[in-house]
């Protein structure tokens, strides 16, 4: 990478970083709704623990996964938010007329998401550690834990910002949140795939990429090295990070183009 790409990605980075943080809305949601939604879930949920086969003895331990989940869903909407806005403003369009190259403009811009996405996760683990969870994989498994979910919050991210380029508006990204959050529910969040009773609930959820990268976390917190979860779950989300960032990479082609 020469210097000057170099230059052009910190520059972008910082102001994605600082205006990620500088606005309330993008920072509270993210870190108080995935625990509040887990302290609900874990309080109502518990006596599930109870069902033959439960891999967990606390059901806190099996709902953490979808914190980390939940989080990687305010990264996709904020981050697209922030684009649509640029769009919106001409601030892209006045990128447009300066030599910056199109990969350091989508690098720059995903920093902000991919900070949150790592403020999120520590802070995640923190509660949970504090609220008595226990990782199986030990030390070693909670670098892999945040590891995944920076990974989750790069594909989650870059599907926020290829909507933005897509559709040029904040109300549109804001409009696909419901979408998303559907992926969530029909997975394997509340309940083991291998005890669910509905058919066409296992299979939606089987066939869901959601129920791999929350499996993947979840594995490093209530089985230990589960070789087979991690793979598919960092098969997974470096698939979604690799089709979001080409998807984003053609968008900001058509959209530069355009201007």
């Amino acid at each position: 990478m020469s210097g000057r790409a170099t230059e052009q990605i910190a520059g972008l980075a910082a102001r994605s970083i600082v205006r990620t943080f500088r606005q309330p809305a993008h920072v509270f949601p993210a870190l108080v709704f995935p625990l509040i939604l887990l302290a609900v879930n874990s309080a109502g949920l518990d006596r599930a623990t109870r069902i033959p086969g439960f891999p967990a003895d606390s059901y806190l331990d099996f709902a953490l996964g979808f914190a980390f989940m939940q989080g990687a869903l305010f990264t996709t909407t904020n981050a697209g938010t922030d684009l649509a806005r640029d769009i919106q403003t001409g601030f892209l369009s006045r990128l447009a007329l300066t030599p910056i190259r199109r990969g350091s403009l989508l690098a720059g811009h995903l920093a902000g998401a991919v900070t949150m996405g790592l403020v999120q996760s520590l802070v995640y683990l923190g509660v949970g550690l504090a609220a008595g969870v226990r990782l199986e994989a030990g030390a070693g498994g909670a670098a892999v834990l945040v590891l995944l979910a920076v990974l989750i919050a790069i594909g989650f991210g870059a599907l926020g910002a290829m909507l933005a380029l897509r559709t040029g508006s904040g109300e549109a990204i804001q409009a696909s949140f419901p979408i998303f959050f559907a992926f969530l529910f029909l997975s394997s969040m509340n309940i083991p795939r291998s005890l669910m009773e509905v058919g066409w609930f296992r299979t939606v959820a089987t066939y869901n990429p959601v129920s791999y990268l929350i499996e993947g976390l979840r594995s490093l917190i209530i089985t230990g090295w589960d070789g087979r979860a991690l793979a598919l779950g960092f098969g997974v989300a470096a698939t979604v990070a690799a089709l979001g960032l080409a998807g984003s990479v053609l968008a900001l082609r058509v959209r530069l183009t355009r201007t």
